[in-house]
């Protein structure tokens, strides 16, 4: 069977927070990649009010053998209760990038 590869996003409420992840994800070889994307603005609901935060959110490039993984270490250093791990298949991509997806997290 085909690996399939993913785009996880993570939000982080601090850079800290995200090369911190991004760090220790690359480095366990979970992800093949994380981009930092800086400067978002989130509105969500959050114990019954609606809150606004300035975060900074990752993209994070893997496969789905290594989601389950993936997902326990981001719960184990990330500093919200309720993380927001959402991944999402890539369905359309260049090949070549998608193999390098594989190589670079088996």
């Amino acid at each position: 069977m085909k690996e399939s590869a993913l785009l996880v996003y993570c939000t982080v409420p601090d850079i800290s927070s995200a090369k911190n992840i991004a760090h220790l994800l690359v480095s366990k070889k979970l992800a093949a990649c994380c981009n930092i994307v800086s400067n978002i603005s989130s509105l969500y609901r959050w114990q019954g009010n609606i809150e606004e935060a300035s975060e900074y959110l990752l993209l994070i490039k893997t496969i789905s053998r290594r989601y389950e993984q993936l997902e326990k270490e981001i719960k184990m250093v990330h500093p919200y209760s309720v993380p927001e791990i959402i991944a999402a298949p890539i369905e359309n991509a260049s090949q070549a990038y998608v193999d390098w997806i594989i190589e670079n997290v088996e």
